[in-house]
């Protein structure tokens, strides 16, 4: 019989939060191809005059996203501080480069983690 794992409340309502905000995410419309357009037409003042349509589902995310990209960063930010290298100690074969592994989580460096957030920025 396996074992059931018991889920963490605070996991539950973070996984919650992630998801709402990826779905939020996904269902606003990309300005990316329009950034370009739009930043030629910036005016003295440093604005850009424009009238646009937005969905419900654009003002939704653009009403958070400030606020909720801030928070990713200091979360990357965190994570980050957390997982770093350090040099592990012990015998090593090669003296000028010794084996580091990870302060947090003990895993050679880089951890999965760090690779974890390493790889969701080359994207």
């Amino acid at each position: 019989m396996k074992a059931e794992r018991r889920t963490d409340p605070r996991e539950t309502r973070l996984r919650e939060r992630l998801q709402t905000i990826r779905a939020r995410s996904e269902k606003s419309n990309s300005w990316r191809a329009s950034t370009q357009y739009l930043s030629r037409l910036v005016n003295r003042t440093g604005f850009v005059p424009i009238r646009t349509r937005l969905s419900r589902e654009d003002l939704t995310f653009l009403a958070g996203a400030r606020d909720e990209v801030i928070t990713f960063a200091d979360l990357g930010i965190r994570l980050l501080d957390l997982h770093r290298p350090q040099e592990s100690g012990g015998i090593s074969s090669d003296p000028d480069q010794p084996i580091r592994r990870c302060r947090a989580c003990m895993w050679r460096w880089p951890c999965p983690t760090f690779r974890a957030i390493d790889e969701s920025f080359e994207r």
